[in-house]
């Protein structure tokens, strides 16, 4: 039996949330998304199958202090780390992120772009 995927949008605000939950519900119809702010939530998180989608600047109460330190720490994890991607329009960010352990991501500037289309769907595939 499959496992449903979840699409957590990490440490990003209000309105960041709402059009990227938009965009991965358009592209993604059976995934499930999940927004967090918290250390406490992405644990929860992290326990299921999931795609990290993880905002350079987090907004919220995490324990890095910003997503490229986050992902780093996360890449870390002995028993493996869930796939991950920096959302940055900054080319210097996102290669900062691959660096630490990341998948290139895509900026706020590109969400309709046929690339991060491309990504996402790709990413919606669980791996088994």
């Amino acid at each position: 039996m499959e496992t449903a995927l979840t699409f957590v949008l990490v440490g990003h605000c209000d309105a960041d949330s709402h059009a990227l939950l938009q965009l991965v519900r358009q592209l993604a119809p059976a995934a499930a998304i999940v927004s967090v702010d918290d250390e406490v939530a992405l644990g929860e998180c992290l326990k299921q199958p999931c795609v990290l989608l993880v905002n350079r600047v987090l907004d919220g109460d995490f324990e890095a202090e910003s997503g490229i330190e986050l992902i780093a720490r996360l890449a870390q994890d002995p028993g493996g780390a869930p796939p991950m991607v920096l959302i940055s329009n900054f080319a210097e960010a996102q290669d900062a992120a691959v660096a630490a352990g990341a998948q290139r991501g895509f900026g706020k500037s590109q969400l309709n772009s046929p690339a991060t289309k491309s990504l996402l769907q790709a990413l919606a595939v669980p791996t088994t």
